[in-house]
């Protein structure tokens, strides 16, 4: 004979696979949740803490024709002041082998920079990565080829585009000291030429001496611009009429 099951009997066996079938659906429910707010919270972070890194000065500088002529007529205009106050040493130590002046994020003075940077068929020394020991130089400023080797006397040297005494006269010289020295070691201001080349000019603006080599006048007027941009400073009303024409010679875009 059959035996019956008492009524009732199976309803706990049900309740329980209901609950753990509930509890399971939660969970999910919690960890993705709990996905989406991590993936909102780390974007935020990303987005607003911790803004992406300025690309590398080579990425970007000299600006563009177009960008130059932009951020030159948005540059302030005004009148070179303490002319009779300026002095080198306002911005730092100079690179005459000393010691003393200040190294970049690799370890290396501005000065081994931009020679690295300038010249073609460079030769470092092996026991030191920031030591230039010789190479050749396409002289931007006349068009002059040059050697370099930095055991005879040579006929380069590292030129401020924006000279720091023109800087010191367009706003410079309300600066705090670490300030001026960025500008002065800035290698986006600093170009290896031709030392007479560099004696000519001396801290002349653009309407009082422009490079003898006519080809090199847009890269150099957007040098120019792009500097006095980055660090506020003012041009006077003949320095940019000056940049203008010499921003009229860039080639088409």
């Amino acid at each position: 004979m059959a035996t019956r099951r008492p009524p009732g009997r199976s309803r706990p066996r049900r309740f329980l696979r209901s609950a753990v079938a509930t509890l399971a659906l939660l969970l999910c429910v919690a960890a993705a949740a709990a996905a989406l707010w991590i993936t909102h919270r780390d974007s935020t972070r990303s987005a607003v803490g911790s803004p992406s890194p300025r690309p590398s000065s080579a990425a970007w500088f000299p600006p563009g024709p177009g960008s130059a002529r932009a951020l030159l007529n948005s540059l302030t205009v005004g009148r070179d002041e303490h002319w009779e106050s300026y002095a080198r040493n306002a911005f730092g130590p100079g690179w005459a082998g000393r010691g003393g002046e200040p190294v970049q994020s690799d370890g290396c003075t501005a000065r081994d920079a931009v020679l690295r940077r300038d010249l073609h068929e460079v030769r470092m020394a092996d026991r030191d990565r920031c030591m230039v020991l010789s190479g050749r130089l396409d002289d931007p400023y006349t068009g002059t080829p040059l050697p370099y080797n930095r055991f005879k006397a040579s006929d380069l040297e590292i030129d401020h585009v924006v000279p720091l005494g023109d800087a010191w006269r367009s706003g410079a010289w309300d600066w705090p000291a670490d300030r001026r020295e960025r500008l002065a070691n800035d290698i986006d201001n600093l170009v290896v030429v031709q030392k007479q080349a560099n004696r000519d000019k001396g801290s002349k603006s653009p309407d009082r001496w422009r490079p003898p080599r006519h080809e090199y006048w847009c890269e150099y007027a957007r040098r120019w611009v792009g500097v006095k941009a980055r660090y506020g400073l003012h041009v006077t009303p003949p320095e940019r009429d000056a940049l203008g024409e010499m921003l009229d010679s860039c080639p088409a875009q």
